[in-house]
């Protein structure tokens, strides 16, 4: 049996993705389950209740066949040694490190969704054929990974796509999106730590590696309501990781702009390196920065 699964800290993409594969590979005549590796966040377990999902099983370790999606980066996968990786589809830069016994199928491309490539991948009347949940599984992961289009990620392919999965659905893409949204922007059950750690990525920047940490929602409020809580465990979160800093921006899905929590000399550094932005106090605020991928990232200096 293949296993198929995504990066840690699941978000939907990561989750819808797996559903998606895997359910293509049985109809293939190959046997796969979808898995995740850790709990997923809201808005995910809102669009497995919506669409009448079972949550896929949550794993710690890797064995036999495997399916590694929406990540190449080891840093954010379990320990792939008992592992047979037989394919690796993202949307990601080329990270490097994953090895393999043998020759496998890797494909890449620079759509702003996993979904997306796996439709390019599968065809897109074979997705139109998927069950109604798997269907609006994968309208959610183009609906998240894109923020409805906003995101500088999103190509036409990503757009067209969502728009005829929604068609097909009867789903009001505004209205729907605007739930999920709602659904992802409350972190009240969570711990400042978990939020931290929730939708991040480890990168490294010369010599220095953080933990690039992003929080993106419709009521920034919330969020930033717990600021100095935020603050307090930044350092603690970086120390406990074996990291130089947390960097945690919060992305306002709505105004498309993002906040950037400062909690020491070195975050002020790099705000002002990468973004020119003047960190008089301990937020900073960078109107038109919405991916983490395409703005974010490429832009981090230290």
């Amino acid at each position: 049996m293949i296993r198929v699964f995504g990066h840690k800290s699941p978000d939907t993409d990561s989750t819808a993705a797996p559903i998606l594969w895997a359910w293509h590979l049985n109809g293939s005549g190959r046997e796969a389950r979808p898995a995740l590796l850790g709990e997923p966040n809201t808005e995910a377990l809102f669009v497995l209740d919506r669409w009448s999902l079972e949550r896929p099983e949550v794993i710690e370790a890797a064995t036999g066949d495997v399916v590694v999606v929406d990540t190449n980066n080891p840093a954010e996968l379990p320990d792939l040694a008992d592992a047979d990786v037989i394919g690796i589809i993202d949307h990601h830069r080329l990270v490097g490190g994953i090895e393999t016994a043998g020759p496998i199928d890797v494909t890449i491309r620079p759509l702003a969704c996993t979904v997306t490539v796996m439709a390019e991948m599968m065809g897109d009347e074979r997705v139109m054929s998927a069950p109604e949940g798997v269907r609006g599984a994968a309208l959610s992961a183009i609906l998240s990974d894109t923020l409805e289009f906003r995101s500088p990620t999103t190509t036409p392919r990503d757009r067209d796509l969502a728009e005829r999965l929604a068609e097909g659905l009867g789903v009001s893409i505004p209205d729907y999106a605007a739930e999920m949204f709602a659904a992802k922007s409350d972190v009240s059950a969570f711990s400042e730590a978990e939020l931290i750690r929730m939708d991040s990525k480890e990168v490294e920047v010369g010599s220095l590696r953080f933990r690039v940490s992003v929080l993106e929602t419709t009521s920034p409020e919330q969020i930033l309501g717990r600021k100095d809580a935020l603050l307090d465990a930044m350092p603690k979160v970086a120390v406990e990781d074996g990291l130089n800093e947390v960097l945690l921006f919060v992305v306002d899905i709505l105004r498309e702009e993002a906040h950037l929590l400062l909690s020491s000399d070195l975050s002020r550094g790099v705000a002002e390196k990468s973004f020119g932005a003047k960190a008089e106090g301990d937020v900073v605020v960078l109107p038109g920065v919405m991916s983490r991928k395409k703005q974010i990232i490429p832009a981090l200096k230290a």
